[in-house]
C-alpha cells in the first residue's frame, strides 16, 4: 500500500525524524497508525458499552439513583464488593 501525505504532514514527519524522535518516516507513520487503531478500538468498545447500557435501560435493568438514600445504598454495595474482592486477593 502506498499513501501520500499532505505537505504539512510530510513536514511534521520529517521534523520528528530530524529531531531523533523516530528513526525513519516509516517508523513515525507506523506509530501514528498504531495510535489510530488503539483509539478506534477504544471507540468501538465505548459504543458497545453505550448500546449495552441502552439495552439494559430498555429492559428495566438499572438502578434509579433519584435520592441521596439510593446513591448511598449503591455506594455501600460498591464498597462491600470492593472489600470482598480485596480480601479474596489477600487470601490467595
Amino acid at each position: 500500500m502506498q499513501i501520500e501525505l499532505t505537505p504539512e504532514q510530510n513536514s511534521f514527519v520529517q521534523h520528528l525524524v530530524e529531531t531523533g524522535r523516530y528513526q525513519s518516516p516509516a517508523e513515525a507513520v507506523n506509530c501514528a497508525i498504531d495510535l489510530w487503531v488503539e483509539r478506534e478500538r477504544a471507540r468501538m468498545e465505548l459504543i458497545a458499552a453505550i448500546e449495552e447500557g441502552e439495552s439494559d435501560i430498555e429492559a428495566g435493568e438499572y438502578i434509579d439513583l433519584d435520592s441521596d438514600e439510593a446513591i448511598t445504598a449503591m455506594m455501600d454495595g460498591v464498597k462491600q464488593r470492593g472489600r470482598a474482592t480485596l480480601a479474596a486477593s489477600h487470601a490467595a
